[in-house]
């Protein structure tokens, strides 16, 4: 297997997929993991080129969906429940269209069925290619989190945005790159697994617009807003842990 991961939690417990966002890795969810492990199996990978998952290069939205489900066949999952954040999220939106047998549910935050625009992803990508990562890093804290979190917990801002500076930016780049290509706008009328639709009421970058598009037009969703920026996870890290496991709990039974 060359996506690297890790899983936690009760074995005979129901599984729920972790998915990162852009320049982050799988160690962006320890806020959740003591909760979430108390009740669910909980799997945590790192994305293409991002962590301790290597490159294989140029890749598309598609091929991000296709690594959770080479992963469940790997462990032998049948089912699980998914939450992505960001990228994630938007790989998220891809699997409950184009793989929902696989899923029992879905969460995604702070995304959007197409995030940005194609000439910002392809600018970025040549800036990384061209400069390095520091570049991006030096404005993340901002698009990230508010200016009251950055205040109070400058620690976690700093690691994030030091683990940003450190990634490797030709796998970064070609995210970018399937970032820029991605627009499921067209498709998510089509989704039928049940989605909770997480957004953070700062976010600049994936907006609580973006968010109700998705609601408006994905019949079984619901739409959740905590006080956040991007990384709504970390943010407001409780109340997002509480919406997530509060769903879940609500679809094992479906």
């Amino acid at each position: 297997m060359n996506i690297h991961y890790q899983i936690d939690g009760p074995q005979d417990a129901p599984v729920i997929v972790l998915s990162n966002s852009l320049g982050t890795s799988l160690s962006m969810w320890e806020p959740q993991l003591g909760t979430l492990t108390q009740q669910f199996r909980v799997l945590r990978y790192d994305t293409h080129g991002h962590g301790q998952t290597t490159k294989r290069g140029k890749v598309t939205l598609a091929q991000l969906g296709e690594d959770v489900i080479s992963l469940l066949d790997h462990l032998n999952i049948a089912k699980a429940h998914f939450c992505g954040i960001s990228m994630g999220g938007l790989t998220g939106i891809w699997l409950a269209r184009f793989a929902p047998e696989r899923f029992i549910s879905i969460t995604v935050a702070n995304t959007a069925a197409k995030i940005g625009e194609q000439s910002a992803w392809l600018s970025r990508a040549r800036t990384v290619r061209e400069e390095g990562m520091d570049v991006v890093a030096a404005g993340s804290a901002d698009r990230w989190f508010t200016r009251a979190f950055r205040q109070h917990e400058p620690e976690t801002v700093e690691q994030l945005v030091h683990q940003l500076a450190r990634s490797e930016a030709e796998g970064y780049a070609e995210c970018c790159e399937a970032l820029a290509a991605a627009d499921l706008r067209g498709e998510v009328a089509g989704i039928r697994l049940p989605m909770q639709i997480i957004a953070g009421e700062h976010d600049p970058v994936t907006t609580v617009a973006d968010a109700d598009f998705l609601h408006q037009h994905i019949s079984d969703s619901l739409l959740t807003t905590l006080a956040a920026s991007h990384l709504s996870n970390v943010e407001a890290a409780a109340a997002f842990t509480e919406a997530l496991a509060t769903f879940v709990r609500g679809q094992n039974g479906r």
